[in-house]
C-alpha cells in the first residue's frame, strides 16, 4: 500500500478531533505530542500520529514546530515528508527544510510534482545547489525545470504547468476519447482539453463533460469552445489572477511570444496568488514586509527599519514645521494640546483613501479612463468628511474652552486637513502607478508625511493669524 493510501485509509478510520479543532487547525496537544515523541526517539508512534494527515496539515505541523525541531521531524517521518507536502509549505520553512537534504532527495521530490510545484521547490536555491539538483533529474524533467526558471519570477511562465492533453482538431470525439484511455503518460488531473492547430497554437477548449456526452462520430472542433483566454508566459501572475476572477476560469492555456501552447494554469494555483498578493499589499501598506511569521529576524528587522527610517525623516520634517510656530505655542499652550487631533485624524483619512485606491489600482477598477472621476468623488467625500468633523470638533472645544476663536480654528483646520489627505490618498498612489513603482510600497510614507505636515501648518498657522497666541 502507498503512503497516499495508508494516509487516506487512516485518515477516514481516525477520529479527526483528537488532532484538529472546529477551526480545522492542528490541536495545540497535538502538535506538543508529535515534537514529544520524535524528541524521546520514538519515530514510529510519531509517524502513526501523523500519518492521516493530508499534506497541508502536515506542512502546518512543521511551520507550528520550533525551528530547531524540524530536521529531527523530517528524518522521523521519513518519506511522508514527500513533495506534495513541500509544495504547501511557508517559503521560509521549505527553504531551510530543503538545506537539509541532498540534491538527489530534492531531485527525487521534483519529479513526484507538477512542474510549477518543482519550480516552487527549486527556484530559490542557491545556484550551486540548483545546478546540482537539475543534473540529477530525468532529462525531461530537467528541460521542463530550466524552460519555466527561464522566465521572470512571479510570472505565468513560473506558475503554469507543462502537463497538460492538447489534441489536433482534426480529431473525432471518439479518437478522442481512445487516446486518452489508452495513453498511460497523461496528467491525471485536468479539466478540459486544449484543441490545438498544426502549428500547436491553441484554436480551442473543450470540457470534459461535453466530450462524454457527445457522439463518438463527432469532430471535436465541432464540440470545442473557440472563445477562449490565453495567458501570454511573461504576464505577471497577479494579472493572471485578475483574469481569472473577471472571466470565472478553471483553467487557463498559457502561450509563448509565437502564439504556441506553452502549458496550463489551474484555478488551485491561483487561489494561492489571490491569497499571496492581497497579504502582499496589506503588508507592503505599513512597511512590513513580506510580514512572515517564520522569516529570519535579521530580514524581518532590515526591512521594518528600513521604511521606519524613511517614516523618522517625514517625522522630522513635521517637527520642523511645528518649531516655524514654537513662539505661538510657548504663548498659548492649549495648541501643542490639540494640534495631534487635527494631524492624527488627517492621517486616518489618509489611510481609509490609500487602502481603497491601491486595491483599486491592483484589481484595475482604478485607471486612466476614470482616475478624473475617482479623484473628484474622493474631494466630495473628504469635504463631507472634514466639514462634519471640524462641526464636531470646533463645537465641543468652543465649548469646553470657552473659546468661540480657537473652536473656528481647529475646525477650519480638520476640512483642509482632511482635504489634503483625501487628495493625497489618491493622487499619490496614482502618481506612484504611473511611474511604474508600486504604490503599495511607497505611498503611505508619502500620504503621512502630507497629512501630518499640512495638519500641523494649517492649524497652527490659521490660530498665528486669528492671533490666539497675541
Amino acid at each position: 500500500m502507498s503512503e497516499a493510501d495508508l494516509r487516506q485509509d487512516t485518515r477516514d478510520d481516525a477520529a479527526p478531533d483528537t488532532r484538529m479543532d472546529e477551526d480545522d487547525r492542528l490541536r495545540p496537544d497535538f502538535v506538543r505530542e508529535v515534537i514529544a515523541r520524535v524528541d524521546a526517539g520514538d519515530d514510529e508512534g510519531a509517524r502513526h500520529l501523523v500519518s492521516p494527515l493530508h499534506p497541508a496539515d502536515l506542512a502546518d505541523l512543521f511551520e507550528l514546530a520550533p525551528e530547531d525541531r524540524r530536521g529531527a521531524m523530517a528524518a522521523a517521518f521519513g518519506d511522508l515528508l514527500d513533495g506534495d507536502v513541500l509544495a504547501e509549505m511557508n517559503d521560509h520553512v521549505r527553504e531551510g527544510m530543503i538545506d537539509q537534504l541532498e540534491p538527489h532527495q530534492v531531485a527525487d521530490i521534483a519529479a513526484e510534482l507538477d512542474t510549477d510545484d518543482a519550480v516552487a521547490i527549486i527556484e530559490d536555491m542557491d545556484d550551486a545547489d540548483q545546478a546540482a539538483v537539475l543534473r540529477a533529474l530525468d532529462p525531461d524533467d530537467r528541460a521542463a525545470i530550466e524552460a519555466a526558471l527561464s522566465y521572470p519570477e512571479e510570472s505565468a511562465g513560473r506558475l503554469m504547468q507543462r502537463d497538460l492533453v492538447a489534441v489536433p482538431e482534426h480529431w473525432s470525439v471518439g479518437q478522442t476519447i481512445d487516446w486518452l484511455r489508452d495513453n498511460a503518460d497523461l496528467t491525471t488531473d485536468f479539466w478540459e482539453i486544449f484543441v490545438v492547430d498544426p502549428a500547436h497554437k491553441p484554436i480551442g477548449t473543450c470540457q470534459l463533460s461535453w466530450i462524454l456526452r457527445t457522439p463518438r462520430s463527432v469532430a471535436i472542433a465541432d464540440v470545442m469552445k473557440r472563445e477562449q483566454t490565453l495567458i501570454p508566459v511573461d504576464m505577471d501572475q497577479e494579472e493572471v489572477a485578475l483574469r481569472f476572477q473577471k472571466y470565472a476560469l478553471i483553467s487557463a492555456a498559457v502561450v509563448d511570444g509565437d502564439g504556441r501552447l506553452a502549458g496550463m494554469i489551474t484555478v488551485d494555483d491561483i487561489v494561492h496568488v489571490i491569497q499571496q498578493e492581497a497579504g502582499e499589499d496589506i503588508l507592503r501598506l505599513s512597511g512590513a514586509g513580506d510580514g512572515d511569521i517564520n522569516e529570519p529576524i535579521l530580514m524581518t528587522v532590515r526591512t521594518r527599519l528600513t521604511w521606519l527610517v524613511v517614516n523618522l525623516g517625514t517625522a522630522i520634517l513635521a517637527a520642523s514645521v511645528v518649531g516655524f510656530f514654537q513662539g505661538e505655542i510657548a504663548k498659548f499652550a492649549l495648541l501643542a494640546v490639540l494640534m495631534p487631533i487635527v494631524s492624527g485624524m488627517g492621517g486616518n483619512a489618509g489611510t481609509q483613501t490609500l487602502a481603497v485606491v491601491v486595491r483599486a489600482l491592483a484589481t484595475n477598477q482604478l485607471t486612466s479612463s476614470n482616475t478624473r472621476r475617482m479623484i473628484l468623488r474622493e474631494f466630495r467625500i473628504a469635504l463631507a468628511n472634514g466639514s462634519a468633523l471640524g462641526l464636531m470638533i470646533g463645537y465641543a472645544v468652543a465649548l469646553i474652552f470657552g473659546n468661540p476663536m480657537l473652536g473656528l480654528v481647529i475646525g477650519s483646520a480638520m476640512v483642509i486637513n482632511n482635504l489634503v489627505a483625501g487628495l493625497s490618498g489618491i493622487l499619490v498612489p496614482v502618481t506612484l502607478e504611473k511611474f511604474e513603482v508600486d504604490p503599495a510600497v511607497s505611498s503611505a510614507v508619502f500620504v503621512t508625511m502630507m497629512t501630518d505636515v499640512m495638519g500641523f501648518f494649517s492649524f497652527l498657522g490659521l490660530a498665528s493669524l486669528a492671533g490666539l497666541a497675541g
